[in-house]
C-alpha cells in the first residue's frame, strides 16, 4: 500500500473510533430502534469512507448522511404503513383532535422546512438539525461535530438565516402563484 492510500484509512478510521458512539445516540433517536440504528450508522460509515477524499469535512458529511437516511427510513415505514388501503381509515389521517386542515398544513411545513435545511452545507445542516429537532445544547453539538461552541453557534446561526432567507423567498412565490 502507498503513504497516501495508509494516512487516509487512518483517518477514517480515527472518524470512525471518535464518532460512532455519537453518531448512533444520534441515530437511535430518531429511529428509535437499535438494529435500525446500527444499519444506518454502518451504511453512512460506508458512504463516507466510498468518497473519500471527496469530502471536505468527514465528520460533518457523516452525520449528515446518516440524518437523510434516518428520515428516508421513517419514510418508508410510514408509507409502507399506509400503503394498504385496506388499513387506510379516516381516524388515523392526523393526530387525535388536530382537524385535518391543520395536519396538512403542519406536514407541508416541515417539508419546506426539511428542503430548507437540506440546502445548507453539511456541517450547518448538521448543527441545526441537532438543535432544532432534538435539543442538543450548543456544547453537546460541539463534542458530537468535534467543533468549538462557537463554531457551532455560527453554524446555526447562518443557518437561520438561510432557512428563513429559503422559506420567505418560497412563501412569496406561492403568493404570486395565488396560494395562501
Amino acid at each position: 500500500m502507498n503513504s497516501k492510500t495508509d494516512t487516509a484509512n487512518e483517518l477514517f478510521t480515527r472518524l470512525f473510533n471518535e464518532s460512532r458512539l455519537a453518531l448512533r445516540r444520534y441515530i437511535r433517536r430518531l429511529v428509535r430502534s437499535e438494529a435500525t440504528a446500527d444499519e444506518i450508522v454502518q451504511e453512512a460509515f460506508l458512504r463516507t469512507y466510498e468518497r473519500g477524499n471527496a469530502v471536505q469535512i468527514p465528520r460533518a458529511f457523516l452525520f449528515s448522511t446518516a440524518r437523510n437516511l434516518a428520515a428516508d427510513r421513517r419514510r418508508h415505514e410510514r408509507v409502507a404503513a399506509t400503503d394498504s388501503l385496506a388499513d387506510y381509515d379516516d381516524s388515523r389521517i392526523g393526530a387525535p383532535g388536530v382537524p385535518l386542515d391543520d395536519a396538512l398544513i403542519a406536514d407541508e411545513a416541515s417539508r419546506m422546512l426539511k428542503k430548507a435545511i437540506d440546502r445548507l452545507p453539511p456541517q450547518s445542516q448538521a448543527a441545526l438539525s441537532l438543535k432544532l429537532f432534538h435539543g442538543y445544547s450548543y456544547k453537546e453539538i460541539a463534542a458530537a461535530l468535534g467543533l468549538s461552541e462557537k463554531t457551532v453557534e455560527k453554524h446555526i446561526a447562518r443557518g437561520l438565516e438561510r432557512t428563513h432567507e429559503y422559506l420567505q423567498a418560497r412563501y412569496h412565490e406561492m403568493q404570486r402563484e395565488g396560494g395562501p
